[in-house]
């Protein structure tokens, strides 16, 4: 994956719109140096530096800094040692931490939370168990699911676990699956669930006729799954591969304005649906950094709001996002990280 990096020249395509809007990214990643895309603190710090006002961060598991040995269903605690150790204190940083647990296993996903929560020193929010699954093996990668996860008795089983520790459930998955997903949340009406990147409208297509093959299922699906009242939908994401913009085959990057005329359909569904109380802007950094830049990307979101009332976008930016990962030690500086 082929990373773009902020460029001086952004500050000339995108001045940093209302500057002072106070931002919580809902989701992003950090790995180390050497990992197969290296991003650590200081390489997020440098997109943190571009302009925005992100007064907080909600870091969401990757697959990184697993313990090496010991117990295994303590092994994936790794990672939440790894985020709340990589924030080094900086304010803001991981205040909000979704980590793994194998949600196949009732017994062992209970002891892998309460590992979590124990490591977490307050920051820990939820869990995330991917279920994304799809016939086309190339749409998915490496890490294939079987299908109809959210559907097996011992993943609810484990699901309810994790509602009993006050915890939340991030999911990313196709918007074929969103129906399970529905299921899934009228079963559990307690556990608050999160679907990640606009709930998938992936196409195997990459042209805008591939798009729009996919954009009427996945709308019918999200409008159903917003009827759950439980549910939280994940504003972003777009910038991967699969949701075919091509962005990242670009010789330049996009501007705030071409983002935002592109993704324009998606979010009025979503929000519309929804209601902004209910979603959130994520950054999906450094994933979306193959597509566009951080100061691009918020810009585009804050060009998409731009018609929202001051309430509509405190939620969608920040308030959200401090209400589902209870975060609310952050106390929206005027300063950015």
């Amino acid at each position: 994956m082929k990373l773009s990096g902020f460029e001086p020249d952004d500050e000339l395509a995108d001045p940093i719109l209302d500057p002072a809007l106070p931002i919580i990214d809902a989701h992003h990643h950090l790995w180390p140096s050497g990992a197969h895309i290296p991003y650590d603190l200081a390489d997020f710090g440098e997109d943190l530096a571009s302009g925005h006002n992100i007064v907080g961060t909600v870091f969401v598991e990757c697959m990184t800094g697993y313990r090496q040995d010991g117990e295994a269903a303590l092994r994936p605690v790794g990672e939440t040692e790894f985020a709340v150790g990589e924030a080094g204190g900086v304010h803001g940083v991981a205040a909000g931490i979704v980590g793994y647990a194998d949600l196949t296993d009732p017994r062992v996903a209970a002891r892998t939370l309460d590992g979590h929560i124990a490591a977490g020193q307050g920051r820990f929010s939820g869990v995330r168990h991917n279920v994304v699954w799809h016939e086309r093996e190339e749409l998915i990668g490496a890490r294939r699911r079987p299908p109809g996860l959210l559907l097996e008795p011992a993943f609810r089983e484990s699901l309810a676990e994790v509602a009993r520790r006050g915890l939340t459930y991030d999911v990313w998955l196709f918007h074929g699956q969103l129906a399970e997903l529905a299921a899934t949340a009228d079963a559990l009406p307690e556990l608050v669930i999160i679907a990640n990147h606009m709930g998938g409208p992936v196409t195997h297509l990459a042209t805008p006729g591939g798009r729009a093959e996919v954009f009427g299922p996945w709308r019918e699906a999200l409008i159903d799954l917003a009827r759950r009242p439980n549910v939280r939908l994940k504003l972003g994401g777009m910038g991967m591969t699969n949701y075919a913009f091509g962005f990242e085959q670009r010789p330049t990057r996009p501007t705030s304005a071409e983002l935002a005329a592109a993704w324009e359909p998606y979010i009025d569904v979503a929000v519309n649906a929804f209601g902004a109380d209910r979603c959130m802007f994520e950054s999906n950094f450094p994933v979306d950094k193959q597509s566009f830049s951080y100061r691009a990307l918020w810009n585009a979101f804050k060009r998409l709001a731009a018609a929202c009332s001051i309430d509509e976008k405190a939620s969608l930016f920040s308030e959200t996002a401090r209400r589902v990962y209870k975060i609310d030690k952050i106390s929206s500086p005027a300063g950015a990280l």
